[in-house]
């Protein structure tokens, strides 16, 4: 029966003296009342509540969901939600259950307010998240609140195979901090990345952007690896995104890097506690000389590395690639002529070293395309001049 239902019932023999004003001693049904342990058993557990009345806890009201009073014994101070003001053996009808639930979320929103690191027991998963349990209320931890280390690293983003990752952490713990409460919605959310990050703030001061670090590959996906590094005992974990893994276009990191892979790093970025890093920044800059290799206009030859809708992308050496756009093949040669790892031969019609971009086509340039003048600044007395006129 619902608390606000026992509220609603009908007055005993108690409630009439209140309302008449006496026994003005005496609670009301729902307060919370405190009251020493005369005796406790497995069902029912005597209370004397201020050497005025004696009350009785039993049944299924023993249980406390903040399990403050689960091994309760004789001379313990205890509090208890009041259902009943007369029973049928003419004593207080009391609950654990519902003083142990307002202490279980009084509990949970003190933690919130805190920002203290807390347990909580991996009780099942669903592909959104885990559904976990802080003492004996049961909450929700979102798959993008966890930390690094315990995403779900599966490739495409398959539900179901991250179901499957998700699934073998039940009971397990892991340490969150308490990020949304409600008790009327009975809505628990916790964050295991929040209580993550807390921890690595204080490791994280001894890096800054710049720092090379020497670290092991703990994970590889789609769109990048994670790095471990750091001392033994203080290790932070952050990620190397596929186009920081090398100076070449990559379409598979797992063709750079694997797992266990001992690697050196520049770290670029570090943003609220995410780590971002660098292999390339280790390297040269293969498209600082690419002009004393290639020229626009050269005729030169490439291997088709993959082909899309919009064009081809095309290796002219191990580090310099190349994009033919669709618009560049010939009548004689179309796109869907071409096959990936074969080679052609192409002609450079644009340059741009810095953005590491390089333009080709089937079709040569003409002579005007190729050595287009440059104009000539001009002159104070050229601009007098065009005035007069």
């Amino acid at each position: 029966m619902a608390l606000s239902q026992i509220k609603a019932g009908k007055s005993s023999i108690m409630d009439e003296l209140l309302a008449k004003g006496e026994g003005h001693a005496f609670p009301r049904v729902g307060d919370l009342i405190e009251g020493t342990v005369i005796s406790a058993s497995k069902n029912e557990v005597l209370l004397d509540i201020d050497g005025l009345s004696a009350g009785v806890v039993r049944g299924k009201e023993i249980y406390d969901e903040s399990e403050e009073y689960s091994d309760v014994k004789p001379g313990d101070k205890v509090s208890a939600t009041v259902l009943e003001l007369e029973n049928e053996n003419g004593q207080l009808e009391l609950s654990f259950r519902y003083a142990g639930h307002q202490k279980a979320w009084e509990t949970l929103e003190q933690l919130m307010k805190s920002g203290e690191v807390t347990e909580a027991k991996i009780i099942d998963a669903n592909k959104g998240g885990l559904m976990v349990k802080v003492g004996n209320v049961i909450g929700f931890l979102p798959v993008s609140q966890l930390t690094i280390e315990h995403y779900p690293r599966v490739e495409g983003g398959d539900k179901s195979r991250i179901l499957v990752a998700l699934k073998k952490f039940t009971n397990t713990f892991f340490k969150v901090k308490v990020i949304d409460v409600n008790e009327n919605d009975e809505k628990l959310i916790v964050s295991e990345k929040a209580a993550w990050e807390e921890k690595q703030q204080k490791t994280l001061s001894k890096f800054k952007v710049g720092d090379v670090v020497a670290g092991k590959i703990t994970g590889v996906v789609d769109f990048g690896a994670f790095i471990e590094f750091g001392d033994e005992e203080e290790t932070l974990e952050g990620l190397i995104h596929i186009s920081e893994l090398a100076w070449q276009r990559i379409d598979d990191p797992k063709t750079i890097v694997k797992v266990g892979d001992n690697v050196k790093a520049q770290i670029i970025s570090i943003d609220n506690g995410k780590i971002s890093l660098s292999m390339k920044k280790l390297l040269d800059d293969p498209w600082k000389d690419v002009t004393k290799k290639f020229s626009i206009g050269d005729k030169v030859k490439g291997k088709v590395l993959k082909i899309n809708p919009f064009g081809a992308f095309v290796e002219l050496s191990a580090d310099i690639h190349g994009l033919i756009h669709i618009s560049e093949f010939n009548e004689q040669q179309k796109i869907d002529e071409l096959k990936e790892n074969e080679s052609y031969s192409f002609y450079i019609i644009s340059l741009e070293p810095q953005e590491h971009r390089l333009g080709l086509s089937l079709k040569p340039l003409k002579k005007k395309e190729t050595a287009e003048p440059q104009e000539t600044p001009a002159t104070e007395d050229d601009k007098t001049e065009a005035k007069t006129e």
